[in-house]
C-alpha cells in the first residue's frame, strides 16, 4: 500500500535539553481544558487573582464563558459561595471592567453568578481560600517584658529584632 503525498509522517516534537518550565509542559493541556468551557484566553483562568484582585479572587472562580447568538459580547459565569453572592453582585460592574481590561476589548457583556457549596462543584475542585485571620493585639505586659530583655542592646535594628524574638517566645510560653 502506497502512502499518499498528503500523509507524510510528522516528526516528533523536539523538547528542550535540560530543565523545562512546568508552565510550558502544561500550557497545551490548560488551553484544551479552557477551550471546552469557552475560555479562548486561558489567562482569565490562570491569572484570576491578578485580574480581579485578591479579595474578589478569594470568593469567586470563573466557571464558563458562554457566547450568545447575537454575537455581541459573552457571558462570564462565576462560581460564588451563597454567603458572598450579595457582595459579589454589587461588585459586578467593577469585575466586568477588570475582565474586559484583561482581554483588551469589551469581550464580556454580562456576568452571571452561580451559587453552590465550595466542595459541591466540579468534584471538590473549586475550593475557596478563606480570608487570613486577623492578628490579635499583643499583650502590653509581654511587650514590656520583651522591651526590658532587649533594652541593653545599643543597635536599633538588632534591638527591634531581639524584641520581636522575645515577644514570640513569651507568646509561645503563654499559649502552652
Amino acid at each position: 500500500m502506497a502512502r499518499s503525498p498528503n500523509q507524510t509522517p510528522k516528526p516528533p516534537e523536539r523538547r528542550m535539553r535540560g530543565f523545562e518550565p512546568a508552565s510550558g509542559l502544561l500550557q497545551q493541556r490548560i488551553r484544551t481544558a479552557g477551550e471546552k468551557r469557552g475560555f479562548a484566553v486561558t489567562r482569565l483562568l490562570t491569572q484570576w487573582a491578578d485580574i480581579v484582585g485578591e479579595d474578589s479572587a478569594r470568593i469567586t472562580r470563573p466557571v464558563k464563558v458562554g457566547y450568545g447568538r447575537e454575537g455581541m459580547g459573552a457571558t462570564l459565569t462565576l462560581l460564588v459561595s451563597p454567603a458572598h453572592a450579595p457582595m459579589v453582585q454589587m461588585d459586578l460592574p467593577r469585575l466586568k471592567d477588570r475582565v474586559n481590561a484583561a482581554y483588551g476589548y469589551a469581550a464580556i457583556s454580562r456576568i452571571s453568578l452561580t451559587q453552590t457549596a465550595a466542595t459541591g462543584f466540579a468534584e471538590g475542585q473549586a475550593e475557596f481560600t478563606p480570608a487570613p485571620k486577623a492578628a490579635k493585639p499583643p499583650d502590653p505586659a509581654l511587650q514590656a517584658e520583651a522591651r526590658a530583655v532587649a533594652a541593653p542592646v545599643h543597635d536599633e535594628t538588632l534591638r527591634a529584632a531581639l524584641e520581636a524574638l522575645a515577644q514570640n517566645i513569651l507568646n509561645r510560653r503563654k499559649a502552652t
